[in-house]
């Protein structure tokens, strides 16, 4: 069967890179079918199959094909990523800390989470929900034992804001299709040119919006909008790069604000703080869509095979901002590597933490001191490449480097940050970092894991507390992990 130009099939799933590897998915071609209101007859006829093969493929007695994946996403329409291994991958580490937080995984063994993911992944989400619902009443009840006497109001606010939008941008892989379409449409609209945007900005902010933009802003606070006299004040000490993201972030509020609202209202955030926090979070993304417009920033990466700093060059912006787009490049049909991005500082708390892939740390379990974006910081300003395994086997090529943010001035301490960026393995001959790795040796990866309150592996040296859910091995004559 022939793929045409403009078929949203993913050609690198096709290279079984991504996705279809001998994958068994009766419940998803049921589910498939009943939403369609398709008998099996009816369903077989439209993929040109024998009924008795749907059939076998519905009771898992066959793996999915790709021909019959393409017949499917040719028929139907249907993104392909449905059947990609990276969601079973996502849901089950999701699974597997809901579990350890409850202190239920040692009876629920991985092949039953597979099992589950793999075919019945939309029980395996109820699962997660009902998990983050107990999670947060529990946090509500210590909250209210702290407040008696203060009021139902104050004890009612909604936790941890930050981690439901978290939640909100990993729900959705990092990937918000409507303001990357957005970002792109302004670029063309304004005449902008990528690598060097902020007088190109500035004058679209004066003729639409009559706004002025002054670069003298204190360092502290990088761009203040006073709406009563229609002035953007921006950090006298920002690169024009940042200058540029600041005032797409602005037009962001300014322009597309009903589209803000609108994603806002899809989501089911608990309180005005977190909707308002997930706002700033969309607005970014914009100004990220702006800077780096989508199609021509997947074009040059695929060129560049994803060097950074050429691409830093090439757009005029920063490693961070070009690492956070890199982690956002999954539009259907048009898919660059799926990334995992994140921020870190010395005392090992995650600021920012995005990803288009299954690859994520623990919310309770801190994060692991062997994985190399710690080492960034003993090594400022260079790129460190790491092969790390996961305790489920699965391995990821990571590169990691420090972020530096002066203050403005002598004497102020400066802001600096560790930023991380992976992918799983598989992706990793199409990065230029890839470069001189032994890729098949199994024995080179260092082994990592999601934090020591999640993580499965007794033997580590760097253990800094036992597993959650797992009861202690407590014996005088053998020596192990001991808090004193």
């Amino acid at each position: 069967m022939k793929i045409s130009a403009g078929s949203s099939v993913d050609l690198r799933i096709l290279r079984m890179e991504g996705g279809v590897r001998k994958q068994f998915v009766g419940v998803r071609l049921r589910r498939l079918r009943e939403e369609r209101g398709l008998t099996q007859a009816a369903l077989a006829r439209a993929l040109e199959l024998s009924p008795s093969y749907l059939n076998q493929l519905e009771q898992n007695l066959r793996p999915l094909t790709v021909p019959v994946l393409l017949r499917i996403n040719a028929v139907f329409g249907v993104d392909v990523q449905m059947f990609s291994e990276d969601d079973e991958a996502r849901l089950i580490a999701d699974l597997r800390e809901a579990l350890s937080e409850a202190g239920l995984a040692d009876g629920v063994a991985l092949a039953e989470l597979r099992e589950l993911a793999a075919g019945m992944p939309a029980v395996g989400r109820a699962l997660l929900a009902l998990h983050r619902r107990g999670r947060e009443a529990a946090g509500r009840l210590e909250q209210l034992s702290g407040h008696l006497g203060e009021g139902w109001q104050d004890a009612a606010k909604p936790l941890m804001p930050f981690e439901e939008v978290r939640d909100f941008f990993y729900a959705r892989h990092n990937h918000v299709a409507e303001l990357d379409e957005a970002g792109e449409a302004l670029q063309r609209e304004a005449g902008l040119v990528a690598g060097d945007m902020a007088a190109g900005l500035a004058r679209h902010l004066a003729r639409r919006h009559d706004v002025r933009v002054l670069a003298d802003g204190e360092a502290a606070v990088p761009r203040r909008y006073d709406a009563a006299s229609r002035t953007l004040r921006l950090s006298a000490d920002l690169t024009p790069g940042q200058r540029a993201f600041q005032m797409a972030t602005q037009l962001a509020f300014l322009d597309r604000g009903a589209m803000l609202d609108g994603l806002i209202a899809q989501a089911d955030f608990s309180g005005e703080e977190a909707r308002r926090l997930a706002r700033i979070g969309l607005a970014s993304y914009f100004a990220g869509a702006v800077l780096l417009p989508y199609r021509p920033f997947l074009a040059a990466a695929e060129a560049l095979r994803y060097d950074i700093e050429r691409l830093e060059r090439q757009f005029g912006v920063g490693f961070e901002t070009v690492c956070h787009r890199l982690s956002t490049l999954q539009r259907p049909g048009e898919r660059g590597v799926p990334f995992f991005f994140v921020r870190v500082d010395r005392a090992g708390n995650i600021s920012k933490r995005q990803s288009a892939t299954d690859f994520h740390f623990s919310r309770v379990g801190g994060s692991c001191p062997l994985w190399n974006v710690y080492e960034a910081f003993a090594q400022p300003g260079r790129i460190l490449i790491q092969r790390a395994a996961m305790p489920d086997g699965r391995q990821y090529l990571w590169l990691a480097r420090t972020v530096g943010r002066g203050a403005g001035g002598f004497g102020a301490p400066a802001r600096q940050f560790a930023v991380g960026l992976g992918c799983d393995l598989r992706h990793a001959a199409r990065l230029v970092y890839a470069k001189g790795l032994d890729l098949a040796d199994p024995e080179a990866a260092t082994p990592i894991g999601a934090g020591c309150k999640v993580c499965e592996r007794a033997d580590c040296a760097q253990r800094a507390f036992p597993m959650i859910g797992r009861p202690l091995q407590v014996d005088e004559a053998v020596r192990r992990f001991a808090p004193y």
